[in-house]
């Protein structure tokens, strides 16, 4: 890898982490409750190198034999996160090579992913996918039938190789930053009630990325998701 690459990705990670600094200081939040995970789909595994050698450790993958390929040959203790579709096919694959699964959404992918997790392996940290504005072209629990996640909370919580941790969204894309507080916002009240009425210890609001960083942070992200401003353009 080039020098000029490696001063590029220096660079953009020292200007996203102070970003995420001065925002939260703005929006009266501690700049160490706000983790920055490198989504690092598409690009090389040299790259992800380099953020690596710099400090980064927590790396999110969309494509799934992309990121097995990165696995085997980077060093092993970065923690991995799946943030990319689960289909039933990927669930064993999922399960024995992330930390992290961000996008579950039904009972079905949970129980395969607990049953396929390796006891050798700590539990699964798992999300779940909310979503908060009835995209049909989006996964998600619909975020206004709160029945219906409950009682997936619920059976999720008797599978031993899995730990619910948060919820995760990919709102409706918009540069109307009332619009976007809105939706996260909207998370955040069902974040907390939930941990609330069931008891739950959930740590983990998985909201927000370049375009709406700030709105993410304003109303209570845990964990941005951050790729084009750290490694640049996407690859085709």
């Amino acid at each position: 890898m080039s020098l000029e690459t490696r001063t590029f990705i220096e660079k953009n990670l020292r200007a996203i982490s102070e970003k995420i600094e001065d925002l939260a200081i703005k929006h009266h939040r501690a700049p160490d409750e706000v983790q920055l995970l490198a989504v690092s789909k598409t690009k090389p595994a040299e790259s992800l190198q380099i953020a690596y050698e710099i400090g980064i450790r927590d790396f999110g993958e969309n494509y799934l034999q992309e990121a097995l390929s990165k696995i085997a040959i980077l060093p092993n203790d970065i923690s991995w996160h799946f943030i990319g579709a689960i289909q039933s096919n990927k669930t064993k694959l999922i399960a024995e090579n992330f930390a992290w699964a961000h996008t579950v959404s039904t009972f079905k992918v949970a129980e395969r992913l607990n049953r396929q997790r390796l006891k050798s392996l700590s539990a699964l940290n798992i999300c779940l996918q909310m979503n908060i504005n009835q995209e049909s072209s989006k996964a998600g629990v619909d975020i206004q039938n709160e029945a219906i996640l409950e009682s997936l909370i619920e059976k999720i919580r008797s599978l031993p190789n899995l730990k619910l941790r948060g919820l995760m969204c990919i709102p409706e894309a918009t540069q109307d930053f009332e619009i976007q507080c809105q939706n996260f916002a909207r998370l955040k009240i069902i974040f907390d009630r939930l941990n609330q009425k069931l008891s739950l210890n959930m740590d983990t609001l998985s909201m927000g990325m370049s375009g709406d960083l700030e709105a993410a942070i304003k109303e209570g992200s845990t964990m941005v998701r951050i790729g084009t401003d750290i490694f640049g353009k996407r690859l085709p």
